[in-house]
């Protein structure tokens, strides 16, 4: 980054300085962190023919969804409560440093972005590839890699944190999934030929790309192509949502309790404890209303997917297509919400550490937990 530039535009990029906790971390779903790659998978080959971004300044950046302060909105076009940030760090070497950073959107972004980027080519890529980025509502690893390989981006796969068996587990649970379906083509017969048929219509499914041989689905449905490939996708975030939630209710019930035991390294201010003292009911309280939240949208896709399967009725499931984007984009900022909470608990207290912390520390990631999971119900019957 030239710093005269950075130095020029100081109204425009807002000094960061609490790099250093996130940069251990990894990538959570509200967190993508490109520092960290390079710290863990720099020296891959693949790290470096296939970066994520050309800018080498910003293929070391973090990448976060950022719930908008009462000053931020001003910076951006509409209405918008959660936006996209990029933290450069001053020194990739030394987070604790700080970095500077700007919102996807806000006024004089992309004269920012040029100043970043080496070349012309290194910018209108990373625009393309930003741009991309901030219409996803979380950094989930399975639909941060789905969704940029629909749209032409393939990132090495040290960029996506999901293990092989995650893979693997996610594999499973889609073809138990639309196991039902091929089922009721099948018509309950030929065992081993329905098993076949649903390995193949998993592995089309999981392409990348929307596979031409599910044209006759698309046909059925009576759906334009472009609407078509709209609708699959977003039916796979539900389907990856649907196996999170499952992985991460036992967890989630963890850190609960975690919570209520959380104990202090000394005895907190009279206003830290009385802050701590509520906090730790409303945080739990939180967390419960965030997964009704989840199981609600879920249920708008349980119900048209049944529909199909159970009554046959293409139209249902058509329609829930149509609307699958807009609620794919709801569910998944839930579904971050509680998917943060629980990342970033098992990052700070692992299985068998001691549930103990300074009370600054407690104070900060209870009031950070509140922040995120601050969000009313905006699920409507469908």
């Amino acid at each position: 980054m030239r710093k005269t530039g950075v130095m020029k535009k100081k109204a425009a990029i807002r000094p960061y300085r609490s790099l250093a906790a996130l940069g251990k971390s990894g990538s959570t779903t509200r967190v993508l962190n490109l520092s960290f790659v390079a710290d863990t998978a720099g020296h891959l080959p693949e790290y470096h023919d296939r970066p994520f971004f050309r800018a080498p300044q910003l293929n070391r950046s973090l990448v976060l969804k950022h719930r908008l302060r009462p000053d931020d909105p001003e910076m951006l076009d509409g209405g918008r409560g959660t936006a996209t940030k990029v933290v450069v760090p001053l020194d990739p070497g030394n987070l604790a440093a700080g970095g500077a950073s700007f919102l996807i959107g806000q006024t004089g972004w992309l004269e920012l972005l040029e100043q970043i980027a080496d070349a012309r080519d290194e910018s209108v890529h990373d625009r393309r590839l930003l741009e991309c980025l901030d219409t996803l509502p979380s950094f989930d690893p399975f639909l941060l890699r789905e969704h940029l390989g629909r749209l032409g981006f393939r990132p090495a796969d040290c960029y996506f944190a999901i293990s092989p068996g995650d893979r693997e587990q996610m594999r499973l649970f889609v073809q138990a999934e639309i196991g039902r379906l091929i089922e009721r083509a099948f018509g309950g017969g030929g065992s081993g030929s329905q098993r076949a048929s649903t390995a193949k219509l998993v592995d089309i499914m999981l392409a990348a790309d929307v596979d031409e041989r599910l044209d006759p689905l698309r046909l059925t449905l009576r759906l334009e192509p472009k609407s078509y490939r709209e609708g699959i996708f977003s039916w796979k975030g539900f389907l990856y949502y649907k196996w999170s939630l499952a992985s991460l209710l036992d967890h989630l019930q963890e850190v609960m309790r975690g919570i209520g035991r959380l104990q202090t390294n000394e005895r907190p201010a009279p206003e830290a404890a009385a802050f701590l003292e509520g906090a730790r009911g409303r945080i739990q309280k939180s967390i419960q209303s965030r997964c009704r939240d989840v199981s609600l949208g879920l249920q708008t896709y349980d119900e048209a997917y049944s529909g199909l399967i159970d009554r046959g009725d293409a139209i249902v499931f058509r329609d829930f297509l149509l609307s699958a984007p807009g609620l794919f984009l709801e569910l998944g900022e839930r579904i971050g919400m509680i998917s943060h909470v629980a990342t970033y608990w098992r990052y700070r207290f692992p299985p068998g550490a001691p549930l103990r912390a300074s009370s600054d520390e407690v104070v900060a990631i209870f009031k950070d937990f509140e922040a995120h999971l601050a969000n009313p119900t905006l699920y409507l019957a469908a």
